[in-house]
């Protein structure tokens, strides 16, 4: 039970893919600009890499330890892709209002590398599959929880007095830094301390 509240805290506050790894930088600040798309997108990345664990996992212990390792990258490729096309149809016709506010960014999720690193990490670090599948859900909600704050603090920032020169991407970003400072707080003596 310890094993599972490590990493729970560790994917989504000492090791958050966006803050920490810095992963998924593109729709982390692509979509952070209101609240609204924010939550749909961390739910549909949290669904993805959550199923993505699972299926890699099987995946790659069934059909690829120990002889063909080197198709790895390949495979969790193609299985995030169809993945993410079936979030996609799903969303196009249960939510469409949530469909279309995401845009461009929906498709994305296919190269957004949280979800290939989350993977990759699983095996990297060799959890079996109920860790795999932790590691899945709670770094999408780490995920999720990033886009969030940013989300909060550019909409308040729309209605600040930020110079011109910083008004847009520049502000996010300095933002986003700002965040992940503030992240560095959750250091690993915070798992030790649990340990």
């Amino acid at each position: 039970m310890r094993d599972f509240i490590v990493i729970a805290l560790g994917s989504i506050l000492v090791n958050n893919f966006v803050l920490s790894q810095f992963l998924g930088i593109c729709p982390f600040i692509g979509v952070s600009k209101n609240i609204d798309s924010v939550v749909g997108m961390g739910l549909a990345v949290t669904f993805v890499m959550t199923l993505a664990s699972l299926v890699t996992f099987i995946l790659y212990k069934v059909f690829l330890f120990p002889n063909f390792i080197f198709l790895k990258t390949i495979l969790f490729i193609i299985v995030i892709a169809v993945l993410v096309q079936l979030v996609e149809m799903i969303m196009r016709k249960k939510i469409p209002n949530l469909y279309n506010a995401l845009g461009i960014y929906l498709p994305l999720i296919t190269t957004n590398c949280a979800v290939l690193g989350v993977a990759v990490i699983n095996i990297n670090k060799n959890y079996n599959l109920i860790s795999s599948i932790l590691n899945g859900f709670f770094g999408g909600l780490g995920f999720m929880l990033a886009l969030f704050l940013l989300a909060v603090i550019r909409e308040r920032l729309e209605l600040s007095d930020v110079p011109d020169s910083l008004r847009g991407l520049p502000i996010a970003f300095i933002s986003a830094g700002i965040i992940a400072l503030a992240f560095l707080a959750f250091d690993k003596t915070m798992l030790d301390f649990i340990k």
